[in-house]
């Protein structure tokens, strides 16, 4: 049984994705691991760059982080979807949101003010 590569309470990860270049894209974001500890979610703008990438790549790689980016760990590899099935996006938040607590209520309330909270992406990595 694979777990998930990092902490499942470490705060931030870091994910990389893809290139057509083949070259490596790492951004730092929040995460929530399943609680079979197979996946992690990943929310993100939808138009942004990773999200662009794992169209064309699935491959991604996954390092605990620190809250200013640095990796602290090794990286893993995994295979990186974007999810669109309501349930499952329904499920994420809940997963992020059990983590994240009042950090994620205030992202989302400054997003909903903004018109983004309906431009998100939801990201699946499983391992």
């Amino acid at each position: 049984r694979i777990m998930v590569p990092i902490n499942r309470n470490f705060p931030y990860t870091r994910l990389a994705t893809k290139q057509r270049s083949g070259n490596w894209v790492w951004t730092a974001v929040w995460f929530a691991a399943t609680p079979e500890g197979r996946s992690i979610y990943i929310f993100s703008a939808a138009n942004a760059g990773k999200v662009k990438r794992l169209k064309n790549f699935e491959t991604v790689q996954v390092a605990a982080c620190t809250v200013s980016g640095p990796i602290t760990g090794e990286s893993m590899k995994g295979s990186g979807r974007l999810v669109h099935d309501e349930s499952e996006v329904a499920q994420a938040y809940m997963l992020l949101r059990s983590k994240y607590g009042w950090q994620i209520k205030v992202l989302d309330f400054f997003s909903r003010i903004a018109g983004n909270i309906n431009k998100r992406q939801m990201i699946r990595v499983d391992f």
